[in-house]
């Protein structure tokens, strides 16, 4: 499916709804991040109006990761803010007012509060992340907020190659990188792969 099949049915899907959000999710290095970046401009360009939420901005602060132990799996499914995030969607979800969330910025390893604006007059909203379609709680609550939900899950090859590049752009070291890649991301690739559940478009990759 081309990124104009997937748009001209995102649109067909939200024409006659005054809010419309759709689930881009899978795992780490799987380019859901990158197809919500196309999509969003893609919906743009045919005169939408689209903000996307990432679910990265909802990662739990390293002092309370450290605390608890978790530091070394930041990004593994119980070091985000679950129950903050469902609050944010529904809030869009109700569409009655501006909503301010969080963006994850990558290169401080911090997530940054209120740094995107949702407004009321915004029609489609891109929620991003690797968890939005897990099966156990406590990420199953989001279920019932998606309208539509696309995945995107390449093979585990694919995955170690993209992730192994994000960490050389980031400039760790070999043995960081292995930690980041055997560690934590795919497992956590794994996780998502076994325990999401279908979405309505699924992708290898993208």
């Amino acid at each position: 499916m081309t990124l104009d099949d997937i748009t001209d049915t995102v649109i067909g899907r939200a024409s006659d709804r005054r809010r419309f959000i759709v689930a881009v999710a899978g795992p780490p290095g799987g380019g859901k991040s990158t197809l919500a970046e196309a999509l969003h401009e893609a919906l743009l360009a045919r005169g939408e109006t689209t903000e996307i939420l990432p679910m990265d901005g909802f990662h739990m602060d390293n002092g309370i990761l450290e605390a608890r132990g978790l530091l070394p799996r930041k990004g593994a499914p119980q070091t985000f803010d679950v129950r903050g995030f469902a609050d944010v969607l529904r809030a869009v979800r109700q569409g009655d007012e501006e909503v301010l969330v969080p963006v994850f910025d990558r290169s401080r390893e911090i997530a940054i509060a209120s740094a995107r604006p949702i407004s009321p007059d915004t029609h489609i909203v891109l929620a991003e992340g690797n968890y939005l379609l897990i099966n156990e709680a406590p990420w199953s609550r989001l279920a019932e907020m998606f309208d539509f939900t696309i995945f995107v899950g390449p093979s585990e090859e694919v995955l170690r190659e993209r992730l192994r590049a994000r960490w050389v752009h980031y400039g760790l070291d070999e043995a960081a990188i292995a930690w980041k890649l055997d560690g934590n991301d795919l497992p956590n690739g794994r996780y998502i792969l076994t325990h999401s559940r279908p979405a309505d478009i699924r992708l290898e990759s993208f």
